[in-house]
């Protein structure tokens, strides 16, 4: 229903549900959520799933690389939709669609099913652009980077709480009479069906913009698309502003999946930690996306407002580079309360570094967000896709070279020598992460806004960014 009384909101009132905005932010966070829980709701039973399926080592790292790969074109692909159908439509959609193959990897009886399932998972991955878009068309300048870091680090949750929620889902599960070396099969059916129930809840409940849907919006003739407004997907890839985000986003969302995903063992080998402990560990550390990355939006609308788009980019930079920093230090860490420290520092800055990204990005161009938070947000997966690529050939040619040094020293020996080669190539790779990672931040520095950009957003501020111009009939 077409409402040309609603605004966009200049401030974010999370319990005024009368709000669009409002309950629009709710519904696309929870979708968030539930997307990365599925998406990443097979890491807790991998252990079940590498004896039930006979997964080889290298099988097992293929799986993590293929679920990132298959997000990269998801994205790529969403961001222009979203552009053109509106993000309402988009979203009913990925999850209606994605449920599949999260309900079929619970069905899977070979090694080469588990990874193409892996692969088609990893596109319920672009709910990330579609939550930005969403976000970015239902608030204004002033408070839009606060609500894209929240929705994103709320949605986020999902990859951390997963660890606890898909154990809780199986431990139901096996109180009915399942056998537990099922119960994973059946929880990955369960967030399928979750995740389809939600494209019902988001195509009944939500709108494009606080005005209406985009359809009903050019059917009634108050959205007026002229040749001038439309804006070619080419001409987004050809801003370098928008290109070197990508590389700000693969340094901070990328390498946040790849370490998170590489800690656990890295924990324990490195501290000889139980892998229960190594887990809680990196799950409290995940649950920080809870304010973390709003701090991150935060920030960058203060900044905004003190210094203009130019404030937004700066305190990226900065935040871009403590991140990289803090993992520098940590990756030389030898003492347990040490590494925890330098580990809870870099969760705080590389989540708001994902913020402050978000801060930036509504700004680029006005009337393409979604083809600009697509890019964007692809560049996440390439990150993680590269560093992960880079940690398993340093820690498995580090493997390799431990056994054949101890061949006949007996098991214990053999598997402590693994485990020492493996911290200690995941250290190095760590560290070249992190230089790179500041490298990058001092790059951001190259993000330039135009005088015309600046005195629009300064004029217009308290109104939101359009994805495309809205002429409104009176």
């Amino acid at each position: 229903m077409i409402n040309l009384s609603q605004e966009k909101s200049t401030k974010l009132s999370l319990f005024d549900f009368k709000n669009v905005s409002t309950r629009t932010f709710w519904i696309t966070s929870i979708s968030f959520f539930l997307c990365f829980f599925a998406w990443f709701g097979i890491v807790p039973f991998m252990p079940d799933v590498v004896k039930d399926l006979g997964l080889t080592p290298d099988q097992k790292w293929n799986s993590i690389i293929l679920a990132v790969s298959g997000t990269v074109f998801a994205r790529l692909l969403i961001g222009k939709l979203c552009d053109k159908y509106g993000p309402r439509l988009c979203y009913t959609w990925l999850l209606m669609l994605g449920a599949i193959p999260v309900v079929l990897c619970g069905l899977v009886q070979t090694p080469t099913q588990f990874l193409v399932c892996r692969l088609f998972i990893g596109f319920i991955g672009a709910s990330f652009v579609i939550t930005q878009v969403h976000t970015s068309l239902m608030f204004a300048p002033n408070i839009v980077g606060t609500a894209n870091a929240t929705s994103a680090g709320w949605g986020n949750l999902g990859g951390g709480a997963n660890r606890l929620g898909m154990p809780l889902i199986a431990a139901a599960v096996v109180a009915f009479g399942v056998a537990d070396g099922e119960a994973w099969r059946y929880s990955m059916v369960i967030a399928g069906i979750v995740c389809f129930l939600m494209g019902i809840v988001y195509y009944l409940f939500t709108t494009d913009t606080p005005k209406g849907n985009f359809g009903e919006l050019k059917a009634a003739g108050e959205m007026v698309v002229t040749k001038k407004d439309q804006i070619g997907f080419l001409e987004v890839l050809k801003d370098y502003r928008v290109w070197i985000l990508f590389v700000v986003y693969a340094a901070s969302f990328g390498i946040e999946l790849t370490v998170y995903g590489t800690m656990d063992d890295y924990l324990q080998n490195t501290f000889q930690l139980q892998r229960v402990t190594a887990g809680n560990i990196v799950l409290s550390f995940a649950l920080m996306n809870i304010f973390a990355r709003t701090l991150g939006g935060f920030f960058g609308d203060k900044f905004g407002k003190l210094k203009g788009l130019r404030g937004r980019v700066l305190f990226l930079s900065f935040i871009l580079t403590l991140q990289g920093v803090m993992l520098i230090f940590f990756s030389g860490a030898t003492s347990l309360v040490l590494g925890v420290v330098l580990l809870i520092l870099f969760s705080l800055s590389v989540q708001m570094a994902e913020g402050a990204t978000f801060s930036v990005v509504p700004f680029i161009n006005k009337k393409a967000i979604g083809s600009v938070s697509g890019i964007v947000g692809a560049g996440g997966n390439v990150g993680a896709f590269l560093a992960a690529m880079l940690l398993k050939s340093k820690s498995s040619l580090a493997e390799k070279a431990a056994i054949v040094s101890s061949e006949g020293l007996g098991d214990e020996v053999i598997k402590a020598a693994q485990s020492a080669a493996s911290s200690s190539a995941v250290a190095n790779g760590y560290l070249l992460i992190g230089f790179v990672i500041v490298a990058t931040g001092i790059a951001a520095l190259a993000i330039k806004f135009s005088t015309e950009e600046e005195d629009e957003t300064e004029k217009i501020n308290g109104l939101s960014p359009e994805l495309i111009p809205i002429k409104v009939k009176r």
